[in-house]
């Protein structure tokens, strides 16, 4: 029985399109200091991933008296911010990837833990139409690591798991993808995916083609067969 072929690629926001993760980080010291608190790098590292409401609870143990959804709404106000005053810093290879994608026919979306305003914003800087669906961290069922967000994607895509690749760079966004049963390449930043379980761990993007992808699915299936 052959595998299908690869239908779909659901690409993570922070981290993997786009590197905002040090505008979150920039946003995360001044909140908590304010509050009183101290706020290291080891502990913003440890939110890479992290759904936004879990991460507002984070901040309310280090003292931040603001509700969660107050806190979710200033961190995003503060990236977006950061966004309009220095545009959106695309990881290298990204958004030829992407373009490639669409060129293809191959059928993309966004599964982001952020809100869906600031998605829709990046996306909206993109000159080109780049997904056929958004799923962001106030459409998901449940947050990452759970498989919620990209099942939703697959859902709202019409396809199935395993017609799916699915491109993260954090641990939690790569057991969301795992558990729900796409091929997973990692491709990390500020923090390592080992042990996450990603099927393949790719460096970069610079340089990756769709052709990469269709080979990395395939070949994924055919291991998973063979299992």
């Amino acid at each position: 029985m052959t595998s299908p072929p690869l239908a779909a690629v659901l690409w993570d926001m922070d981290g993997t399109l786009v590197d905002t993760e040090p505008y979150w980080m920039a946003a995360e010291g001044p909140l908590v200091e304010r509050f009183g608190g101290t706020w290291s790098h080891e502990q913003a590292l440890g939110l890479v991933g992290l759904g936004l409401e879990d991460s507002a609870r984070i901040f309310q143990d280090a003292g931040v008296k603001m509700a969660v959804p107050d806190i979710v709404d200033h961190l995003t106000d503060a990236v977006m911010n950061q966004l309009s005053e220095e545009g959106v810093p695309f990881r290298p290879g990204a958004r030829e990837l992407l373009a490639g994608l669409r060129a293809a026919g191959i059928k993309t979306g966004l599964v982001t833990m952020s809100l869906r305003r600031m998605a829709t914003t990046v996306v909206d800087l993109i000159n080109f139409d780049a997904f056929d669906v958004v799923i962001a961290g106030d459409d998901s069922t449940r947050p990452k690591p759970f498989p919620d967000p990209y099942l939703q994607a697959c859902d709202a895509l019409g396809v199935t798991p395993e017609e799916v690749v699915a491109i993260e760079d954090s641990p939690n966004g790569v057991r969301s993808a795992v558990a729900s049963g796409a091929a997973v390449i990692g491709v990390p930043l500020m923090v390592s995916v080992t042990g996450a379980g990603a099927h393949a761990v790719w460096p970069t993007l610079a340089g990756r083609s769709v052709d990469d992808l269709v080979d990395f699915h395939a070949t994924h299936r055919r291991r998973e067969r063979v299992a």
